[in-house]
This record gives structure tokens, C-alpha cells and sequence, in this order.
């Protein structure tokens, strides 16, 4: 079976306002592949995350993402690339002043859901998926770490995206629930939705061992872990 590949980036070169951050970065994700991206801070992991979501221009070279050419991407075309996409952050970045089912109404209300019966019914299936069912009228005060990021990961699961893009998703997290963390975000790409995780932490790479791009003297390297 031929894998579909859905991030295809060619000779492309990532900047950080003006400065060159990474050149010649070369590499191909498939549908349903787990990958981890590693690297000294400031290497450049953030910024080419950021280039996927077109946060940042894609410079020279080829890039695509889910079907969209970042090259020559339109401004009015980010949010529907975006809707292809999930992120998640290290940091959570829920709206403290609302319950979890608020916070994922409040997404896909902005992403163009109207009919009510549809959006709970989504919300019920994302806190399934991600093992938070009885948390749905909690706020995020009101949750441990562990279980913010997993309201953070249903956050991202809302639209159906072809891929996770997650920076340092376990960073704030305790072993323990750094390794349910990653059982979930395996659990999702053997479903076939893609995972791109970038990560310091080598004991959840060997553990958890996928293919790896890592950002080191200003471009990238590929490999099996």
C-alpha cells in the first residue's frame, strides 16, 4: 500500500522575523505517522511548527500541508488550513472563565458549527477519545495538568484534522502522566490521524520510539530512533 503523504516540504527556508532560523529543511510526514522533532532550545523546533500553521512564511523551496502549498498561500487561507491541522501547546491554553465543554463549543463555534445537537455531540465523542467524559462542566482550575492537556488534545481532535502538531505537549507534566500522554497521542495516529511532536524529553523517544527530525546547526537531519 502507497502511504499519502500530507507534509511535503522541499529546500525550504525558516525565518524568524529577519533572521534565518533553519535552511534546506527536506522531509515528507505520512497519513497516520507518528514523528517526534527534537532539539536544543532555540534550534528552530518552534519555528518550523509555526511554519506549518503559517504563523511564519515558508521561504524558497516547496512546501505543503494537507493539501495546501504554504508558498503561495493566501491570507484568507489560513484558517481553513488551520481547521486541517491540530495544535496543541505546552502550556494548555484553555479559557479559564469557561467549563471544558464551553471551551470546545467556543472552537467550533468559530470554526463554523451551528447546529447545537451536532456540536455535543462532538464534544461528547473528543472527551471519549480522550478518556474525559465526567469532566465536561469542570473549568480548567478545577483539573489537574494531565487532564488540561487532554481537554488541550480533544481541543485539537474537534475538526477531524489530518494532523497533530504538538510542541513540548508533556513539558509541564510528571513521568507518570507524560507516559498516558504519549499512550494517547499513539493511540490517535494508529488511528490515522498523523502526530508531529517536538519534545526534550529522550526517555519518552526511547520508550515511545518513532522516526525523529532534529533541528542542529541551523537545518535538519532525519532518522530512526
Amino acid at each position: 500500500m502507497i502511504s499519502e503523504t500530507i507534509v511535503d516540504f522541499k529546500k525550504i527556508s525558516v525565518f524568524q522575523k529577519n533572521n534565518l532560523v533553519l535552511v534546506n529543511v527536506d522531509f515528507e510526514i505520512s497519513k497516520g505517522e507518528f514523528v517526534y522533532l527534537i532539539g536544543k532550545t532555540g534550534s528552530g523546533k518552534s519555528s518550523l511548527l509555526k511554519t506549518m500553521y503559517a504563523e511564519l512564511p515558508a521561504i524558497e523551496g516547496e512546501a505543503s500541508v494537507v493539501g495546501f502549498n504554504l508558498r503561495k498561500l493566501k491570507r484568507k487561507e489560513v484558517p481553513y488550513l488551520r481547521r486541517k491541522l491540530g495544535i496543541i501547546f505546552q502550556d494548555f491554553q484553555l479559557l479559564e472563565d469557561r467549563d471544558v465543554h464551553k471551551n470546545l463549543e467556543f472552537v467550533l463555534k468559530s470554526t463554523g458549527w451551528t447546529d447545537k445537537n451536532k456540536i455535543d455531540d462532538r464534544i461528547k465523542q473528543v472527551l471519549e477519545q480522550v478518556g474525559l467524559t465526567a469532566k465536561n462542566f469542570k473549568l480548567p482550575h478545577q483539573l489537574s495538568g494531565g487532564e488540561q492537556q487532554r481537554v488541550a488534545i480533544a481541543r485539537s481532535l474537534l475538526n477531524n484534522p489530518e494532523i497533530i502538531l504538538a510542541d513540548e505537549p508533556t513539558g509541564n507534566l510528571d513521568p507518570e502522566t507524560s507516559n498516558g500522554i504519549m499512550r494517547l497521542l499513539q493511540n490517535i495516529s494508529e488511528n490515522g490521524q498523523a502526530v508531529l511532536m517536538a519534545t526534550h524529553n529522550y526517555n519518552l523517544i526511547n520508550k515511545f520510539p518513532h522516526r525523529v527530525i532534529k533541528c542542529e546547526e541551523g537545518t535538519i537531519t532525519t532518522s530512526s530512533y
